[in-house]
């Protein structure tokens, strides 16, 4: 009998991989890490974020809808990446619905029709946030319960749930589940903790806090969560079928605070540290143990330490000259609404 990467095509290395979410702020940096090492990349996407390039600039939008994906979008093609959704919590929490139907209904749709045109690996950009709130403290794995706090993380839950019932010696999805990403991208975010902290610093020579900062939070630099995908598409398939991977360093796992610390340390004379009027505890809190993927795949290690990255950061937005009124261009929910005002946009984040 035939074994099981055998059984999955024979396609044990993908060499056509399609990425959704390809403009958008991992599959910027993502399309162009698979490229450099030889891989005929197909890119989709949305285009809600095209005016929205860093530093300035805009390209033009793919005005895919994963709601519309049919099989024949994926002919031809041995892996899916799947980054496309709605993106972090603010956005989420917009409209509950509607981040379900595009992050979970949406995925399904993406998994099912590339499963029918024969896609044999189907990697899935997952979240930690799915963990939620970790109480006492302790480290998780990937075995830990999940504890949605948010219709983002819900959806992230629900997800990796409906795709493992399609998984089959024919179809191989596995689950990322990244730390909060930072570092810079052409499809830059400021609505996620450290490059926030980093341009507010850059910008304005402070730090503002928008919490009480005793949260823990995970950390993973964009270019570590690129490699991380392409190890899981050159890995075996039989040590990746089916299987969840936390994505980032154990050693990044640092309260809010502790971010702000290292950024104030890291700028050009320092800066301090402030925090917004009565500041509250975000609730989502939680430390994550990241052992299991450099133990299933060995070839990956995290290069990017968080000091590192905050310092790459600081250099790249004060050499660009980093300004207030910058910031919400790369904030996803600013963008979304500015679209929906001007009517380019629908409320059910469909093209006018």
């Amino acid at each position: 009998m035939a074994d099981f990467s055998q059984r999955l095509n024979g396609a044990s290395t993908p060499e056509r991989v399609l990425v959704t979410g390809s403009q958008g702020y991992i599959g910027s940096v993502l399309v162009q890490h698979l490229r450099s090492h030889g891989y005929d990349v197909i890119e989709r996407d949305l285009g809600l974020y095209v005016d929205c390039r860093y530093p300035s600039g805009a390209i033009e939008p793919l005005e895919w809808d994963v709601r519309e994906a049919t099989p024949a979008d994926f002919h031809g093609v041995d892996a899916v990446v799947h980054l496309a959704a709605l993106s972090n919590d603010p956005l989420g929490d917009l409209d509950p619905a509607l981040t379900y139907e595009i992050n979970h209904d949406g995925t399904m749709r993406v998994a099912e029709a590339a499963k029918d045109a024969g896609v044999s690996r189907f990697v899935f950009a997952s979240s930690c946030s799915l963990y939620g709130s970790s109480e006492g403290g302790g480290f998780l794995d990937e075995s830990a319960p999940m504890a949605p706090l948010t219709p983002y993380a819900e959806t992230k839950v629900t997800a990796e749930e409906a795709l493992a019932k399609l998984a089959d010696d024919k179809f191989s999805p596995t689950y990322m589940r990244n730390a909060t990403v930072y570092g810079p991208s052409p499809g830059l975010r400021l609505d996620i903790v450290v490059n926030d902290l980093c341009a507010t610093a850059a910008a304005t020579g402070r730090i503002l806090l928008k919490s009480d900062g005793s949260a823990w939070r995970p950390q993973v630099h964009v270019e570590d969560v690129a490699r991380s995908v392409r190890a899981v598409l050159k890995a075996p398939v039989e040590s990746v079928h089916d299987h969840a991977f936390n994505v980032g360093r154990t050693e990044d796992n640092l309260r809010v605070v502790e971010i702000a610390e290292l950024v104030s340390d890291a700028m050009p004379g320092g800066a301090p540290i402030e925090y917004v009027e009565d500041p509250g505890t975000d609730p989502r809190s939680y430390r994550v143990d990241f052992s299991k993927i450099t133990a299933a795949i060995p070839s990956f290690q995290p290069r990017w330490t968080l000091a590192e990255g905050v310092r790459q950061l600081l250099t790249v937005f004060l050499e660009d000259g980093m300004k207030v009124d910058d910031f919400q261009r790369y904030r996803r929910l600013h963008e979304i609404k500015r679209l929906i005002a001007e009517g380019t946009l629908e409320e059910s984040l469909t093209w006018a």
